[in-house]
């Protein structure tokens, strides 16, 4: 009887460290660092720099650029149009301190008020244990006192290598004939081909974005624009890729919307990264994973 009541102990006690496992889980790493991870996916996110995320694993396999080069790594949030602050990105959104505040499943980070554009950005990263994904809200905050049109985007930075696709026609992509996309099972696709010159896309998808590289599939779903709701300028999906084999972004924004005195706008992105096959080649099977994870 002893032996049997202790084996059901264990097996208790290896059953809830499994269901603990499969629970959202953050953490403090030290120097302003910090992580959230659902089952074998983990976010690890910087506070002190602009509350970037510089990195997102499946177990020790990464699917983030880790380029030590500025702008060249990780993953970011700006405000849209360009036009309305061009080049370099706003401080206060990008590279500054955001304030941190911690749960057991959540993280919130909150960056300073821009003085020059009125705004504040406010992150929020929360875990999906029902498909191990991550779910990140960005909030654009409108401190100043008039009344302002913005629109929310995401640039995640990934290696420059791989197989971008997305749901949308080849024909459609603006500008034509800058990135060669072929148009198979429904989805445009983008075999990584190096170049001496940068080049960026637009384009009108169906609220989702893919890129398989290093044996991984990263998904990321967010709300799907009408072809008016962009930035004037900008798209619901866009994809930039730097000269030679550096880095690729893969970008997503949302609706233009006009925002009062105090008013915000929410932006949510859920990222998937399940294990791929690695072979680079627009395949049913791929496009058939995305829309389960999609649906």
């Amino acid at each position: 009887m002893k032996k049997f009541t202790s084996a059901i102990a264990a097996l208790a006690a290896a059953s809830a460290v499994a269901l603990a496992a499969d629970q959202p889980q953050t953490r403090s790493l030290g120097e302003s660092l910090y992580s959230i991870s659902v089952g074998d996916v983990t976010m690890t996110i910087d506070a002190a720099h602009g509350a970037k995320i510089l990195s997102f694993k499946r177990g020790d396999a990464e699917i983030i650029s880790q380029l030590k080069m500025f702008n060249a790594f990780g993953s970011t949030f700006w405000t849209s149009p360009q036009s309305e602050w061009n080049w370099p990105p706003v401080a206060e959104y990008d590279r500054l301190e955001y304030q941190v505040e911690q749960t057991p499943t959540s993280l919130v980070m909150e960056g300073k008020t821009s003085e020059r554009f009125g705004y504040s950005i406010r992150k929020k990263f929360e875990a999906d244990p029902s498909d191990e994904a991550i779910v990140v809200t960005y909030s654009i905050v409108n401190r100043s006192d008039q009344t302002r049109k913005v629109a929310p985007w995401e640039i995640t930075r990934v290696p420059g290598e791989g197989l971008i696709f997305f749901a949308a026609k080849s024909s459609d992509i603006t500008p034509a004939g800058l990135m060669e996309f072929n148009d198979k099972y429904g989805a445009a696709w983008y075999s990584f081909d190096e170049a001496k010159e940068n080049r960026k896309i637009n384009a009108d998808g169906k609220g989702w974005l893919a890129y398989e590289g290093n044996n991984l599939l990263l998904v990321k779903k967010f709300p799907d624009l009408k072809p008016s709701q962009p930035a004037p300028a900008e798209a619901e999906i866009q994809v930039y890729v730097n000269q030679g084999t550096s880095f690729i972004e893969l970008e997503s924004q949302g609706a233009y919307s006009e925002l009062a005195p105090g008013e915000s706008l929410n932006y949510s992105v859920k990222w998937y990264l399940v294990p791929s096959q690695g072979k680079g080649v627009p395949s049913k099977k791929l496009l058939k994973t995305v829309n389960k994870l999609v649906k």
